[in-house]
């Protein structure tokens, strides 16, 4: 019986090329929704305090069928209609990353997940602290608890920094097991009186829906009216309607078959993520963010408890609760940093996880739902704390651009142009094949021009 190994493993090292490439395809996307999850909020902070008056009666619209229950203002529809969206790939993220990705190893798990859990507690005793001190209302404990990763490589993007594959790995794992814990937040402290006939009929659909997923059906026209319906029937039923997307979304598969080039959850996620960071979440924020920003208002943000604890949950909390976290699971442990980056990087990301722009905008309106003014003061503070830690993790990033530009360049590199980087063909026998010719040709060079160097060359024979 061989005897138990005490090798440290490698954490933020290499990912497998699969891995990559998906992280690339799904980063892509979510950068560029980013960006306009950036332009959408911009967009609302100018109407709303220059056209206050349109844009409140804008988003105070009342449509929907009223014989249902979904006479809903256009500011519900986007957050519990449109996010429904977001948090079904959300779901699918999730699948994908316990069955495929990096929550699959336990081992593995541990380190995102245990830094996530600290990153969401942390903030909220910053919170419970500055309240119970201020004497202001614990009701927004869960506020800064939350990371947007659509934001944070929108702000990377912006600055122009390079992370490398690890990294983001572990920024979008991170924000893959807060959104889960969020979504317990949401469905567990956010539920008022629940319709139990609403929910079992609900539930009932997601049954049917999973049935039909394992006996293969195909077609988006049955799929997404029942999804419709699921969804409605949530909204009646007094639980917040976003759990019934990332239901959906756990419900997919994720592995892939023989025989095929992706998953069903890989296919959907690539047809559905386009929407949801590009068109769901940017009109979310359109309809959210858009508050009072004037000298008073943002004086009251770093006066008054409740806001002042969100602020400093997100910039404070979220950074020591990750960064902390990670440490102690490295230190207590048989993780080991990868030596090409240093523990600065690390408390960079967690910096940059405290932006916590969507889902604490969403859980904002759902904890002071019956208190307007408290509740715009609160989307203030989370504008501001997130804008803080933007800043804050974007000049701890830029001190270490060089070496992740050097890193991504390593990654990228592919001198025999055949589409996949040379890092990941060292361990293909051709490779090593070639990189031995290599070697001796120049090896070879070497030995000819210390000859000619040394005079003793073998001249051709004289024909003469």
């Amino acid at each position: 019986m061989s005897a138990p190994s005490n090798r440290r493993s490698i954490f933020l090292g290499r990912m497998s090329l699969p891995e990559r490439n998906y992280l690339a395809d799904a980063l892509r996307a979510e950068t560029v929704g980013g960006i306009l999850l950036l332009a959408a909020a911009v967009a609302a902070l100018i109407w709303a305090n220059t056209l206050g008056g349109s844009y409140e009666a804008v988003r105070g619209f009342h449509l929907g069928p009223s014989a249902v229950g979904l006479d809903l203002s256009v500011q519900h529809w986007a957050a519990n209609g449109l996010l429904a969206v977001f948090f079904f790939v959300a779901g699918i993220e999730l699948k994908r990353e316990l069955v495929a990705g990096e929550l699959r190893d336990p081992r593995a798990a541990a380190l995102p997940v245990i830094a996530a859990i600290c990153g969401m507690v942390m903030p909220a005793v910053v919170y419970f602290a500055v309240n119970s001190l201020g004497g202001g209302s614990l009701q927004g404990w869960a506020v800064p608890t939350a990371t947007d990763i659509a934001f944070a490589l929108a702000v990377l993007a912006v600055i122009g920094t390079s992370l490398p594959a690890a990294l983001r790995a572990f920024l979008l794992t991170l924000a893959v097991v807060d959104d889960l814990f969020a979504i317990l937040i949401i469905a567990v402290f956010f539920t008022s009186t629940i319709n139990f006939l609403a929910l079992g009929l609900s539930v009932a659909g997601l049954v049917l829906f999973y049935l039909l997923l394992r006996k293969g059906v195909r077609g988006w026209y049955v799929y997404v009216p029942l999804a419709v319906v699921i969804w409605g029937l949530m909204e009646n039923s007094g639980v917040h309607a976003t759990i019934a997307g990332v239901a959906m979304g756990l419900m997919l598969r994720c592995t892939r078959r023989e025989g095929e080039t992706s998953s069903p959850g890989e296919h959907i996620e690539h047809l559905v993520r386009p929407l949801s960071a590009g068109f769901a979440v940017p009109l979310f924020a359109l309809f959210s963010a858009g508050v009072s920003l004037s000298g008073g208002a943002v004086h009251d943000v770093f006066t008054r408890p409740e806001t002042l604890g969100v602020v400093l949950g997100l910039v404070v909390g979220k950074t020591l609760g990750i960064f902390g976290g990670t440490w102690c699971t490295a230190r207590f442990t048989k993780a080991q940093l990868n030596p090409d980056l240093k523990w600065p990087d690390v408390f960079a990301v967690a910096a940059l996880a405290g932006i916590g722009f969507t889902v604490s905008l969403l859980i904002g309106e759902l904890a002071f739902s019956e208190n307007p003014v408290l509740t715009d003061e609160i989307k203030a503070s989370v504008l501001i704390g997130s804008l803080l830690a933007a800043v804050f993790a974007g000049i701890l990033l830029k001190v270490r651009n060089a070496k992740y530009k050097a890193l991504c360049e390593d990654e990228e590199r592919d001198e025999d142009q055949d589409g996949i980087p040379d890092i990941y063909e060292l361990d293909k026998p051709e490779f090593h094949l070639r990189m031995a010719a290599i070697h001796e040709a120049k090896a070879a060079e070497h030995r000819r021009l210390a000859e000619l160097a040394s005079g003793t060359h073998a001249e051709d024979d004289d024909p003469a």
